[in-house]
């Protein structure tokens, strides 16, 4: 039953079903499955949103890899440079893109 619930979240998520993601809180509810039912009353705090991420063409991956490569650079660099260098190599890698 986990898995085949499992399955139909991938399958949701993949293909952007968001007509599909109150049927499947209610099975998991249903299913007693404490892991997935804490992962099921997740989403349900914030059910907006996740509709919203099924449902909308936009994603903010773009952002949230800039993020992560800002936080890369500073850990590479902790302790061993000031703001200036770290300015210069956040801007020399947008320049160069």
């Amino acid at each position: 039953e986990a898995y085949d619930l499992g399955q139909r979240f991938t399958k949701m998520v993949r293909e952007r079903q968001h007509e599909s993601l109150l049927p499947w809180l209610e099975d998991v509810a249903r299913s007693k499955i404490d892991a997935l039912t804490g992962f099921a009353n997740g989403i349900k705090q914030d059910l907006a949103a996740v509709t919203n991420a099924l449902s909308l063409p936009w994603s903010n991956g773009q952002t949230e890899g800039q993020v992560n490569r800002l936080k890369l650079i500073k850990r590479q660099m902790y302790g061993r440079a000031n703001f200036d260098l770290l300015r210069r190599r956040v801007l020399a890698r947008q320049i160069r893109c």
